[in-house]
């Protein structure tokens, strides 16, 4: 498995730790240079959506790995997270609604979580 898939998959266990909604994975190697997965997550309020970054953050870095950039935490509407080869996007529930990324880059290929690194 590529270090891709695993931290996309320690991602993954950090959202459904707190209970994150709608998780969605979309393999985008193929079609962009910008990184190999989108991690799409969505949360009920700012307080979840936080908590939803700030576990994502503490998992990875557990695992040694730090995220180049994070963008959009104090409001807690969307926030982005720069892992590199994985970019998680956290939202609530009308932003996610609003800027449908999963239509925006449904050039990539949507996968479940156990297809990761295959």
């Amino acid at each position: 498995m590529t270090q891709a898939a695993e931290m996309t998959k320690l991602a993954i266990e950090a959202l459904e730790d707190k209970k994150a909604e709608d998780i969605s994975i979309i393999d985008i190697s193929e079609v962009s240079v910008l990184a190999d997965y989108f991690l799409i997550a969505s949360g009920i309020s700012k307080n979840q959506v936080q908590a939803l970054i700030d576990n994502v953050e503490e998992k990875l870095g557990q695992a040694g790995i730090t995220p180049k950039n994070i963008e959009g935490y104090q409001t807690g509407n969307w926030v982005l997270m720069d892992y590199g080869d994985l970019i998680v996007h956290v939202f609530d529930r009308q932003n996610r609604l609003f800027y449908d990324l999963e239509r925006i880059w449904r050039d990539g290929k949507k996968i479940g979580k156990d297809e990761l690194g295959k």
